[in-house]
């Protein structure tokens, strides 16, 4: 079945994210920086805010082992916007791309509801191109649940092999394809057009 319509992840496909953009400018000292990411705001501390967790229960916990970084995590919160330091090259040029020949455009992405609302109403030029947009934090439900991407089919009206899902997390391509989307693991603007093109999704002269 032919591809009708492009599903975007959002962190690091659409938009660079990066907790040490954050935190280099209050740790100055390398060592330890790497060390409060690596044992602190770990990576599945924070998979809990995709996964639909409050802030102020996270952070509550995490100072509760950690409290002589108090300061430091309760920054998290307000000062996540800090995180995502701006366009992957290329990307928004794409989505301009896509609408103009009139692919219909959609999101999955992991992200705490509650930072979502601030940075998509700041990022309204770009994400009111986008059909839906499938936010974990908000469903409870996180990539690479199967059910996540069953939502979104149902959600986007996409049979199976009509979305063509794009994500830089292996994991996630290999659920997206396992459960009704053709699927790319992203590393770059043109290598994605590149098989864009190739398949038909995209023109050749863009």
């Amino acid at each position: 079945m032919p591809v009708k319509a492009v599903v975007f992840d959002v962190g690091n496909v659409l938009y660079h994210w990066s907790p040490r953009a954050l935190y280099q400018r209050m740790i100055p000292e390398t060592g330890a920086l790497d060390a409060f990411l690596r044992d602190v705001v770990t990576t599945d501390w924070h998979f809990q805010h995709d996964a639909g967790r409050p802030f102020c229960e996270t952070s509550a916990e995490l100072i509760a082992q950690f409290p002589q970084h108090e300061a430091l995590i309760a920054a998290w919160g307000p000062c996540f916007a800090e995180t995502i330091t701006g366009p992957v090259a290329g990307m928004h040029d794409l989505v301009a791309q896509l609408e103009a020949q009139g692919t219909p455009l959609f999101a999955i992405t992991n992200f705490s509801d509650e930072f979502w609302q601030p940075f998509v109403q700041r990022e309204s030029q770009l994400f009111d191109r986008f059909g839906d947009i499938i936010v974990s934090g908000a469903e409870k439900l996180v990539k690479p649940d199967p059910a996540i991407y069953a939502l979104a089919r149902d959600r986007f009206g996409l049979a199976s092999g009509e979305g063509y899902f794009i994500d830089d997390n292996a994991d996630n391509v290999d659920a997206a394809r396992r459960n009704g989307f053709a699927a790319h693991l992203f590393s770059d603007a043109e290598t994605l057009m590149v098989e864009m093109r190739a398949l038909g999704i995209l023109s050749s002269e863009a």
